[in-house]
């Protein structure tokens, strides 16, 4: 995957609610970051620096979005699911980045991320993207997607449903993914939200799971790393 990280118009809008809201990227530097074959980005913005950890896989177009819960961070629930998905998937054809929110918690700030996100992948090749949240990540997920055409699904996780008022009107696969027993919130949420999204939709609920899906980690990774595949993946790979 290669290209120019500004190429194309990385302008990013967070809906008609919000015109006065957008974000674009002014410039970009990268270093090696702490994990093999990872490098750290710094994208300069209108709004401030936002920060990706890429997993590029050069040649390639599918690629996939990871997004935090309100606390921030980068590496996701299930056992850091974030940062071992985003280390194998480069071997199966799929660049990932790992969004480090400018304002954690600000919902339409971190919609922006995610959409900065998507206009820097375009920027350097991508064609198709997976975006997967988790909690305030889902919803931010869902959100950005309706707004991104680099978007082919989504995946949200433990999902919150406040952000995600319009899923209705999504237009694309979606994958819900709830444990039973979470104790920050509670299952009808995803259940809510998968009552009004529009189809394609999954709901996918985890018994004796709590919040952050660590008791069901192997079966989160696997759901993931599937629908990645059958939405950014090679056409000719099997999930």
């Amino acid at each position: 995957m290669t290209g120019d990280p500004t190429n194309g118009g990385p302008h990013a809008p967070s809906g008609d609610e919000d015109e006065h809201l957008t974000l674009s990227i002014q410039g970009a530097r990268a270093r090696e970051g702490e994990a093999q074959g990872e490098m750290l980005v710094e994208l300069n913005t209108t709004r401030g620096v936002m920060t990706l950890h890429l997993h590029p896989c050069e040649g390639k177009t599918g690629c996939v979005v990871f997004l935090s819960g309100a606390g921030g961070g980068t590496k996701g629930p299930a056992n850091e699911v974030f940062v071992s998905l985003a280390r194998d998937l480069v071997a199966e054809g799929v660049t990932s980045v790992r969004v480090q929110y400018r304002e954690a918690g600000e919902f339409e700030e971190c919609v922006l991320d995610a959409l900065g996100a998507c206009s820097f992948l375009k920027g350097i090749g991508g064609q198709k993207a997976v975006l997967v949240g988790h909690s305030f990540g889902g919803a931010v997920a869902v959100r950005a997607a309706a707004l991104a055409p680099l978007v082919e699904g989504v995946v949200a996780m433990s999902s919150q449903r406040y952000g995600t008022q319009e899923v209705d009107e999504l237009g694309k696969p979606l994958l819900l993914i709830h444990g039973t027993e979470d104790e920050v919130l509670d299952q009808e949420a995803s259940k809510d939200i998968y009552r009004r999204a529009s189809e394609p939709k999954q709901l996918v609920l985890l018994e004796d799971t709590g919040h952050g899906l660590t008791e069901s980690a192997e079966r989160v990774r696997d759901l993931v790393r599937a629908f990645v595949l059958e939405h950014a993946g090679d056409a000719d790979e099997t999930p």
